[in-house]
């Protein structure tokens, strides 16, 4: 057989094999007689691939069903703790202004099945966060009686400029700037690890998340929007992360928004997230007020109580997320816009304020034109979405979406 046509059919074998995958992920148990008709591939097909997922452990034999005349058929059900994977947070501060570093187990299922928490503080090198996360990553694999072979592998989450084919970190202003977050190469904690390690931009993890499990699964084109202690974007066109030349694409936090003169982290003046990233609200709330508060949940919960000047810092910002949004719907012009990390825990008093302003006043755009989203994972997505990475193949094979 000529080497294009075994390869060609290599390829239709494994989309056929992703098929049948999806189908029992969402289905969980399934005749192969049903599976054939859903997905329109021959009974004598489905069978192969069934018997090659039962030999990978990813699906069982679970009883037979009941017949509508003749042989019973066989139900074959989808295994969540079949495969494994972790993912690691370096963003740091979704519930207060320390940094922390938090790590998850999650299944096949996207299920969190434990959360570790630490502080940057306590070490005083990448190095030593890496030996610490490799620590965790085996007690939690101790706790949970999972062999090891069923680990596909690990994803960190970054904020800033990642290049995540070289797995290295280029630029990350928001970070602890005395462990030098900067040109940081991952690769080199790789021999810390018996499974693969990935690297990705936060908001693109978040994205990944989103597309795979959450709001966007059936969205196409769209901008996520990482609202943390920095800004960060997701940008999705006809379902894949578009990253651009240099995997700049999505640092929308820094571009100019004003005229106060304000000195960002990154060292220019009046970007985005000065104004509308989480740190703004506590800033300013404190800059006025006796009673200083110590995170994003205090100034929620002095929201929710109807404190005036919580009302007018937070009537403040939501003009100036407005603003940068307004900009990325004339840039993109996206199908929907998704608002993610630690603002969007705001839920209804973000989103329905939010809604009303960005249509105000506007002449390029409709209600019609777009939706407004909040994110499905909230201030866990960029962790899921790393922790994902490693299931990639499996979901897409070749055909990668981040």
């Amino acid at each position: 057989m000529a080497m294009g046509a075994r390869a060609g059919q290599e390829k239709i074998r494994d989309a056929n094999n992703r098929k049948i995958l999806h189908l029992l992920m969402r289905e969980r148990e399934l005749s192969k007689q049903k599976m054939a008709k859903l997905t329109g591939l021959s009974v004598p097909t489905v069978t192969s691939i069934v018997t090659h997922l039962i030999e990978e452990g990813i699906v069982e034999e679970a009883g037979v069903a009941v017949s509508t005349g003749g042989r019973k058929p066989m139900i074959t059900r989808f295994l969540p703790e079949s495969r494994y994977a972790f993912g690691v947070d370096f963003s740091s501060n979704h519930l207060t202004f320390s940094n922390k570093i938090r790590v998850i187990l999650i299944n096949f299922d996207a299920l969190i099945k434990q959360e570790v928490a630490f502080d940057y503080e306590d070490f005083n090198s990448v190095g030593e966060i890496m030996s610490h996360i490799r620590k965790v990553t085996e007690e939690m694999v101790k706790t949970h009686g999972i062999d090891g072979n069923k680990i596909l592998g690990i994803g960190i989450s970054l904020p800033g400029t990642v290049n995540e084919k070289k797995k290295v970190l280029e630029m990350a202003p928001n970070l602890s700037p005395e462990l030098g977050l900067k040109d940081i190469h991952f690769e080199q904690y790789e021999k810390l690890f018996p499974f693969p390690l990935f690297v990705e931009n936060e908001a693109n993890a978040a994205a990944f998340a989103e597309l795979l499990f959450g709001v966007a699964k059936k969205k196409r084109n769209l901008v996520y929007l990482s609202l943390n202690r920095g800004i960060g974007a997701g940008i999705v066109v006809r379902g894949h992360i578009y990253k651009g030349n240099k995997k700049r694409a999505g640092e929308i936090g820094h571009m100019t928004v004003d005229s106060g003169g304000i000195v960002c982290t990154c060292g220019r003046r009046d970007c985005w997230e000065i104004y509308a990233a989480s740190g703004a609200l506590i800033r300013n709330y404190n800059k006025d007020s006796e009673d200083k508060l110590r995170d994003t949940q205090e100034f929620h919960s002095k929201l929710d109580s109807g404190d005036p000047l919580a009302a007018k810092i937070w009537d403040v910002y939501l003009d100036y997320l407005v603003r940068g949004i307004n900009n990325i719907i004339l840039s993109f012009d996206p199908h929907y816009v998704i608002i993610g990390g630690e603002i969007s825990e705001f839920g209804d008093a973000l989103l329905e304020p939010l809604k009303t302003r960005i249509f105000e006043q506007n002449t390029y755009y409709e209600k019609d034109d777009l939706e407004v989203l909040l994110s499905s994972f909230k201030k866990n997505a960029s962790m899921l979405g790393v922790a994902l990475l490693p299931f990639q193949r499996l979901f897409y094979g070749d055909n990668k979406i981040i």
